[in-house]
């Protein structure tokens, strides 16, 4: 592609997640807030990475820009966000696969598929990518669980916390250190009805450490949230 059929491609799409550098233009997401908060190696040379719910595919390309030598993308698309500006996510993979051939990636393939079926691939990663997923899962232990299973490096997680916010159900900030998580049935938390389930980050480090993962280490994207879309924490642990 062309820059100028990148641009025209980028401007006719109705909905950007991730914030992408493509060949001459950058597309109007907002995600990451702060790439260097997750704390990634340099490089990933030789590695396969798996990237669960990849969206527009910004790590997919991240992790091939530093030598991955193969990426497998997932994503079941039940991430409601967006609805409220009328978003049509019926072409599912649109963005990803604009970005792919915007960039000329061969060494990748996106599959739709749910995270807790991730066994039957029957293929082994070094490194996981689960960012933006775990608050998006009824069953989050059982999907770690399974990426324990296929997984001989690391896994590296992005998540809502409950820390440093108050529960839509009590009104009161969690207590620093506590370990639970709550459950939504609805649109309780940042009115998304497809966020169901959002730890602490104790609980994280807990949840990782009872499915397998070892030398768990967690830390904020920040200590003083201003809105509930900068409640983010993240965990870094290895396969053990």
């Amino acid at each position: 592609m062309t820059e100028t059929e990148i641009a025209d491609a980028v401007a006719s799409t109705s909905f950007w997640y991730h914030r992408i550098e493509l060949p001459g233009v950058t597309t109007p997401g907002w995600a990451p807030i702060d790439e260097k908060a997750y704390r990634l190696p340099e490089r990933f040379d030789g590695e396969r990475i798996l990237d669960i719910g990849s969206w527009d595919g910004y790590w997919t390309w991240y992790a091939l820009q530093r030598g991955a030598s193969y990426v497998v993308a997932i994503d079941d698309h039940s991430d409601t966000l967006g609805s409220t500006a009328n978003v049509d996510r019926s072409s599912k993979w649109q963005t990803w696969d604009l970005c792919q051939a915007a960039f000329g990636y061969k060494h990748c393939q996106r599959i739709t598929m749910s995270v807790y079926d991730i066994e039957r691939l029957g293929i082994e990663f070094d490194r996981v990518f689960c960012f933006g997923v775990l608050y998006h899962l009824k069953h989050p232990t059982w999907a770690l669980e399974q990426l324990r299973s296929v997984t001989t490096k690391a896994i590296h997680i992005e998540s809502a916390i409950l820390d440093n916010i108050k529960s839509p159900y009590t009104g009161e900030a969690c207590q620093s250190g506590a370990c639970h998580a709550e459950y939504y049935p609805g649109t309780e938390y940042g009115e998304n009805e497809s966020n169901w389930t959002v730890p602490t980050l104790s609980c994280i480090a807990a949840w990782l450490r009872s499915t397998g993962w070892g030398n768990v280490e967690t830390w904020k994207l920040t200590d003083i949230p201003m809105s509930v879309s900068h409640c983010r924490g993240f965990a870094h642990a290895v396969a053990v």
